[in-house]
């Protein structure tokens, strides 16, 4: 009986437990529950949640499997000063930077006849960065921390910014800033629902 009774607590513990310990979000919960965040602590992002978010941005879909995206992961404060300007008070207080970047030439044969891989324009980097992007702002959400989607590409000024401030090779353009950190304030997402802007089999 003594056995049965130190059982029956310990479950009742375990089961205490659990419920004091919020299950992880679901794909959906954190779909729904992404939204921009513009404002951080001064908590650090670890290496561990970094090295998530990376893998995760790397799950994204991309044509002909070709990956054209390379992040550049800024933590130093100068660099985010470069990268920041006069627009970016958010990349500035961030704990942690990630700039997508994509390659937008690859190498491929120009014909099925030929024999040798030439150098060409890759049209799909826009939207495998933009995947990858997506994917980063959805893992940030499910790890409890807050990003935002800041513009690079297509504006010529905010571009070179970039390029100047991470060194950028040639060849690779800088699609977006994401500033990641731990949400500071109450930040609620925005009910983007209209089903107006649905149209089934024709317009």
């Amino acid at each position: 009986m003594k056995r049965l009774a130190i059982l029956a607590a310990a479950v009742s513990l375990l089961a205490a437990c659990a419920q004091t310990q919020e299950a992880p979000k679901g794909a959906l919960d954190t779909i729904f529950s992404r939204k921009s965040v513009r404002s951080y602590t001064s908590e650090p992002v670890s290496s561990e949640q970094t090295e998530i978010l990376l893998k995760a941005a790397m799950s994204a879909p991309t044509g002909m499997n070709v990956q054209p995206w390379r992040f550049v992961v800024v933590t130093d404060d100068a660099v985010k000063e470069a990268l920041a300007g006069p627009r970016g008070k958010m990349i500035r207080n961030a704990p942690l930077v990630v700039v997508v970047c994509g390659e937008t030439t690859i190498m491929r044969k120009p014909s099925p006849e030929a024999t040798e891989e030439v150098r060409m324009d890759n049209p799909n980097w826009t939207a495998d960065c933009a995947a990858a992007t997506e994917n980063l702002l959805l893992a940030a959400e499910a790890l409890d921390l807050g990003a935002v989607w800041t513009a690079c590409y297509p504006y010529p000024e905010r571009m070179s910014q970039t390029i100047s401030a991470l060194g950028l090779p040639e060849g690779v353009t800088p699609y977006c800033i994401v500033p990641i950190g731990h949400p500071d304030g109450d930040n609620q997402p925005k009910d983007k629902w209209k089903p107006e802007n649905i149209h089934y089999n024709k317009w």
